[in-house]
């Protein structure tokens, strides 16, 4: 069978989270009273956000993405695209990046888990190399406007240990002979999941978790 190394992309791979793309995103709305009205959005879901993003990773990042409802699918590939190529790609971790063509040069099948949506994530495997696979949010849109809710099933949350079993259920890939990375508390599930996790750049949940269980931790944040 063969193996993967898994990469939740916040944390280990890009250093920004997903709100910081949908103030970028609402703060670039057509016109001021929609700029207003959508920097108003973020300013109410950060606290949320904030809140819920330890407990529920997955209605956090709902809550994240609702500022780009009514905005024209045209305008959200637009704003996306500039967004990664002004911001996102400055936030690469060399660190990361490193990590990943070390996986890729071992035989692995790099796999990379992202909370963003592809009209602003899907630009990352220009950047960086050896990725086979780049699995972000899926946001819908109906009539040419954006809904703002995210499609099931939610990257980022405790449900991604359901899809990375799935994907190896699918690409007769061995868990235990595999590894994971990734920054997160709520991404702990995922990180059980495999042979090797490694936690980094974690957060306090994360790290408690990762010293309890005896995984490897790494630091790279610059």
């Amino acid at each position: 069978m063969k193996t993967a190394a898994f990469f939740r992309v916040e944390g280990t791979v890009v250093s920004r989270g997903v709100l910081a793309a949908s103030a970028y995103l609402a703060a670039n709305g057509q016109g001021f009273r929609e700029r207003a009205l959508r920097i108003g959005g973020i300013a109410l879901a950060a606290p949320i956000y904030g809140l819920l993003g330890q407990n529920d990773r997955t209605m956090a990042n709902r809550v994240a993405f609702l500022a780009f409802r009514g905005m024209s699918e045209d305008r959200v590939i637009t704003i996306g695209r500039e967004y990664f190529d002004d911001v996102l790609k400055g936030t690469v971790l060399a660190s990361g990046v490193d990590l990943i063509r070390k996986a890729k040069a071992e035989g692995h099948t790099t796999v990379l888990l992202s909370e963003s949506i592809e009209p602003i994530i899907g630009a990352l495997t220009e950047v960086v190399p050896d990725v086979d696979h780049l699995v972000c949010n899926q946001i819908e849109f109906r009539d040419g406007d954006c809904t703002g809710r995210l499609l099931d099933p939610v990257i980022g949350g405790h449900e991604t240990r359901r899809w990375v079993q799935r994907f190896a259920d699918e690409n007769g890939i061995d868990l235990t002979r595999s590894m994971a990375y990734a920054a997160h508390g709520p991404d702990l599930l995922m990180l059980a999941a495999v042979g090797s996790p490694c936690a980094v750049n974690p957060d306090f949940t994360l790290r408690r978790a990762a010293e309890e269980a005896e995984w490897p931790v790494m630091e790279y944040r610059v």
